[in-house]
């Protein structure tokens, strides 16, 4: 079967499908309206928008990105309770927005991609539900956080009380006053820890490896602020410019440069934090072998003050299995429990997975990826023309706002659909040799990062080489301010 020429797809409309609902795929179906294309659909596998948000409803869950950065850059909130607000509140942001601009009329609820391939010059799509589709652009917006990572204990199913991930949280069991254990000392962890100490009678926080911990004050919004905010909008944009410069040029430059006095300030703030431990003991268990950030970086306003209330109880001792009544530990001690949560994150390697995906001439992603994911500015993936990531491998997912990574990457997009649109192409997709350059220049420049200097952590990939972006978030800019169409096959 003939594939249409240039001309004929340009005199029809272009269709589009979006995998996911959460902040990207909201993006994604705003901009594709806002640039006159009307015809696309955004397949959810879940019932609702909000995407982690709407996955993460543990206590104390909340955004370490200040309040102002992580919103979209045309939908501002002048309602912000908080510096970093907390979970609810973004997952309603996100809903509001996209009742703002009816998403929901192009959304499929409910509906989980299982398979698409690209046949033809378009992509076929195929639903767990055993629906079809056809779309001449695929833009993946499945996320990065997404998938949750399940520990290798011996008894997970013996434990007689309720346990789940917490990414999976049951709110139908009550926690007051209950004896909680928590597994895993990441982010979620933390925040979880601060948000159940005075409220269940014992938390037990099961830590393999100590986290460095950035102070985080997140005072409330005050209405005065608030007012002002919503009355003149400058002075919020004024308030976002200065978040995202601070951002940018301290934390952001730190974690890419081991050797850099942002680096070295971040530890200093880190290791005056801790001091803040006065039992000399628990503040030992509580230090780090390791440098400041080359672990994802914790930002917490409270977790010392809550690992040190009488309530509280630091296990440094490994697990040796899950028991009906608890967990014990390789000392031989039972720790009773009444729940259990599996703070232990997330599988970071799955991106558009487990969706089978097969390219041109029937090339799988399974194949291409069967070492490690890889994607050209973390967009695209030769030999899959027309399929675009947002936030995908090797982005800047753990030193910049997401929002603003994801804004960026769609305007660029929105570049290469336009090759598209206008005729001068049918299929688009980066070229083999630009991708292994691109991966190349990426690998070299990770070797100044804080990530490779001696710990281990969900940044790295099967090399021990961070799977993120290495270079200041002003490159990422650039790269994105236009591609480099040399770098592109662009098929007629």
């Amino acid at each position: 079967m003939p594939k249409n020429t240039s001309k004929e797809q340009q005199s029809k409309p272009l269709r589009f499908v979006v995998i996911g609902a959460g902040m990207a795929g909201i993006l994604s179906a705003i901009k594709l309206q806002e640039a006159g294309f009307t015809d696309f659909t955004i397949y959810e596998k879940a019932d609702r928008f909000g995407g982690t948000w709407r996955e993460n409803t543990y206590p104390g869950v909340a955004c370490d990105v200040p309040s102002h950065l992580y919103n979209y850059s045309f939908s501002p909130n002048p309602d912000w309770t908080h510096v970093c607000s907390p979970g609810d509140e973004i997952l309603a942001y996100f809903e509001d927005v996209a009742h703002k601009y009816s998403i929901e009329e192009n959304t499929k609820f409910n509906t989980e991609i299982s398979r698409i391939e690209f046949q033809d010059g378009r992509w076929h799509i195929e639903t767990g539900q055993g629906e079809k589709d056809e779309a001449d652009f695929i833009i993946a917006a499945t996320g990065v956080l997404h998938h949750p990572s399940y520990p290798d204990i011996e008894g997970l199913e013996d434990f007689k009380g309720p346990l789940f991930h917490s990414a999976r949280w049951d709110h139908s069991v009550p926690i007051e006053g209950k004896r909680v254990a928590l597994i895993g000392t990441g982010s979620s962890a933390i925040q979880m820890t601060g948000g159940m100490v005075g409220t269940v009678s014992d938390l037990y926080l099961f830590q393999r490896t100590p986290q460095w911990v950035l102070p985080l004050p997140n005072p409330e919004i005050d209405e005065e602020t608030k007012e002002l905010y919503r009355t003149d909008p400058a002075a919020m944009q004024s308030a976002r410019e200065e978040l995202y410069n601070n951002f940018s040029d301290n934390f952001a430059t730190a974690v890419i440069d081991a050797n850099s006095p942002q680096l070295q300030m971040v530890e200093q703030l880190c290791k005056a934090n801790l001091d803040t431990v006065t039992d000399p003991e628990l503040r030992e268990q509580l230090h780090p072998d390791y440098r400041a950030a080359c672990k994802r970086l914790i930002m917490s306003p409270n977790f010392y003050e809550a690992i040190q209330d009488p309530s509280a109880h630091l296990i440094t001792e490994k697990i040796s299995r899950i028991e009906p009544n608890g967990i014990r530990t390789v000392d031989g001690k039972l720790h009773e429990l009444d729940i259990i949560v599996l703070a232990t994150g997330f599988r970071v390697d799955r991106f558009l997975r487990p969706i089978e995906v097969v390219g041109r001439d029937g090339v799988a992603l399974d194949e291409v990826w069967a070492q490690r994911p890889s994607g050209y500015l973390s967009i695209s993936i030769p030999n899959f023309p027309n399929l675009f990531m947002l936030n995908g491998p090797n982005g800047p997912v753990g030193n910049f706002s997401l929002i603003d990574v994801a804004e960026l990457q769609f305007a660029y997009i929105m570049q290469l659909i336009d090759l598209v649109k206008q005729g001068r192409c049918q299929e688009v997709s980066v070229r083999q040799e630009a991708a292994d350059h691109f991966e190349e220049d990426r690998v070299e420049a990770t070797k100044n990062t804080v990530w490779v200097t001696g710990c281990r952590s969900w940044y790295l990939d099967d090399r021990g080489v961070p799977a993120s972006w290495p270079w200041a978030f002003s490159r990422f800019r650039e790269e994105m301010a236009k591609p480099k169409l040399e770098h592109y096959e662009l098929v007629p």
